[in-house]
């Protein structure tokens, strides 16, 4: 299985001609050699990172659950990481003057309540309020994409742990889950964000994790193996 990552890497480069890329991940986002998305786009000649953007966990997820977070400056790569979890859940005008497409690279559970995929939505709302372009690199579903589990959510209990009217376990890819916040209009704006996801290449839909021939990053402190 190659991620929407090495697909992006191998074939979507030219997306990032004359534009300043803010890339919204975690220490999952990573290539098949091993390496974090941030260290080999800010490595690659004529990419501009105009900033990096992290949701629960931080960028190198060793945060509790629900700490909140300030920004601060990569020590690594010298870039601003603006925190989407906690003054602010949804990226501000501010946090986006400095780049013109927003890049969303996180390896997903699977369950509604972990907020990676709240956290998606409401970038791509923010996204198309102030005008930048959206791209999903797709990862897999770690429990399979065809086992569908628990109640829908009801809106009046909606929240930034059950932010969609979805299952508990939801069976989709993050790229297929943006396909649908944008084709049910479940966030504002939908209707004129210009998205683009990059499809991942031998996903099934059966599989779980451990047959996919990846390495596991656990995306939360709590799901450190797949058995979890």
């Amino acid at each position: 299985v190659k991620v929407g990552l090495d697909v992006f890497l191998a074939e979507h480069l030219s997306l990032l001609e004359g534009k300043r890329a803010g890339i919204i991940t975690n220490q999952s986002g990573i290539a098949s050699s091993g390496e974090h998305i941030v260290d080999i786009l800010s490595s690659i000649e004529g990419v501009s990172i105009g900033a990096l953007y992290a949701p629960e966990h931080g960028i190198r997820g060793d945060l509790p659950d629900a700490t909140k977070m300030v920004s601060y400056v990569d020590k690594r790569t010298g870039i601003q990481v603006w925190s989407l979890y906690g003054e602010h859940l949804k990226p501000t005008q501010k946090m986006l003057e400095d780049v013109d497409v927003l890049i969303y690279d996180i390896q997903d559970v699977g369950a509604r309540f972990y907020t990676f995929i709240s956290t998606m939505g409401l970038a791509m709302e923010a996204a198309s309020e102030f005008g930048k372009q959206f791209i999903v690199l797709d990862r897999p579903n770690p429990i399979n994409g065809v086992i569908i589990e628990g109640p829908i959510i009801e809106e009046e209990h909606f929240s930034f742990v059950g932010q969609y009217p979805i299952p508990v376990r939801y069976g989709m890819t993050p790229g297929e889950m943006a396909r649908m916040i944008k084709g049910e209009e479940w966030m504002g704006g939908m209707e004129k964000l210009d998205m683009k996801v990059i499809p991942m290449e031998g996903w099934q839909r059966t599989m779980w994790y451990d047959q996919t021939g990846l390495p596991w990053i656990k995306p939360s402190p709590n799901i450190p193996s797949v058995l979890t």
